[in-house]
């Protein structure tokens, strides 16, 4: 896990300080800790392979965490720029963004809401990570935070917004944005009651719903 995601120092995590509030939050707190530190942990040996996965797990997402808080610390807001500085991150997908080097973000600071997604700072809109890598990490460990607090440490990088916007056109005419509105209340009303787009609720909710004939199969093989 400390390789799916930007390195630590090893001084910010051995401050306790650094890590306040967070031994509610993961399972087998003080074995996570030490896995993490590569530390022997008191009656680890007694753990049962169930158990071991579950501290494995429990690092994973308390690294995560440690991580979210660390980046935005000048040491690693200074690692981070690097990383931004060669496009780690990828580049915004939006074409009249030219490239625009992005950042990560998350949508939420709470586990397992969303996964992480770019920010582009030149149209201010986020997207889904080209990086198979990057998408299976959850968004938390970055959180809502990093990118805006990024660019207001660096006003170097920020760059003008984007003035270009696609315009549809239809045998060289624009079509008005009007024309391709339907039944915009009703619209209106589904999305107020929508997930968050980009939220695991929103992608299970977008989830083609199983044939009949998958339904009889899996109702078999229960």
């Amino acid at each position: 896990y400390q390789r799916r995601v930007h390195g630590v120092d090893e001084e910010y995590v051995q401050d306790e300080f650094n890590l306040t509030g967070l031994a509610t939050m993961v399972p087998f707190y003080e074995y996570a800790l030490d896995m993490i530190l590569d530390l022997e942990s008191p009656g680890e040996e007694d753990l049962t392979d169930e158990q071991q996965q579950m501290v494995e797990a429990a690092a994973e997402t308390l690294y995560g965490l440690i991580h979210a808080r660390f980046i935005l610390t000048n040491a690693g807001m200074k690692l981070m720029e690097e990383k931004f500085k060669n496009v780690s991150f990828g580049r915004c997908p939006r074409v009249m963004c030219s490239g625009n080097s992005v950042l990560p973000v998350g949508q939420s600071d709470t586990m397992r809401e969303a996964s992480v997604k770019i920010f582009c700072g030149k149209c201010d809109d986020i997207y889904f990570p080209r990086s198979s890598r990057h998408k299976s990490l959850d968004g938390a460990f970055w959180g809502t935070t990093f990118p805006h607090l990024f660019l207001l440490s660096f006003p170097e990088w920020v760059q003008p917004k984007s003035k270009y916007i696609y315009t549809p056109k239809i045998y060289g005419f624009r079509v008005h944005k009007t024309a391709l509105l339907h039944k915009p209340d009703e619209d209106q009303g589904r999305q107020t009651n929508a997930p968050i787009p980009g939220t695991h609720a929103a992608l299970n909710a977008s989830a083609p719903a199983p044939t009949p004939q998958a339904q009889r199969t899996q109702a078999e093989s229960s």
